[in-house]
């Protein structure tokens, strides 16, 4: 099971990511200067009571967020793998997804990373990365 570690791990293992603590929920968060990557996401008491209100609860574990190449790929990816993704009403017309890490598998959580950094890295640091990392042996493991 990947912890936070692990998150952070493939985050800085790929070019120009960099941690911040993110913003009044003090958690940390992966960046590159084209914007947020992967964060953890703990839920605030607003998200807490409109999930209580539709019936659901926040899980257990450590949660995360990543960003997602728009609305189609957060739909396929809710709907795909609904016990690792998830979604809340702050969230709604974002694209991002929220992450069960206690759910989710080492591969598809380097996968889900890799493809939010895609989304933020400069595109020429990007094509060069993909360039030299095209096989799954090569990107930044989880342990």
């Amino acid at each position: 099971m990947p912890t936070i570690d692990d998150v952070r791990r493939i985050a800085l293992g790929l070019p120009g990511v960099f941690e911040k603590t993110e913003g009044h929920l003090r958690a940390p968060a992966w960046y590159t200067r084209g914007g947020l990557v992967v964060w953890e996401r703990p839920p605030g008491k607003k998200d807490l009571a409109q999930l209580a209100e539709a019936g659901g609860s926040w899980p257990s574990g450590t949660v995360v967020a990543a960003r997602v190449d728009g609305p189609d790929v957060k739909a396929a990816l809710l709907e795909t793998y609904p016990e690792v993704f998830f979604t809340i009403p702050h969230f709604d017309g974002y694209p991002a997804v929220l992450i069960r890490l206690d759910a989710i598998d080492d591969d598809l959580l380097r996968e889900t990373i890799v493809d939010a950094w895609l989304l933020r890295a400069p595109r020429r640091i990007a094509s060069e990365w993909l360039a030299e990392h095209g096989s799954d042996e090569s990107m930044p493991q989880a342990e």
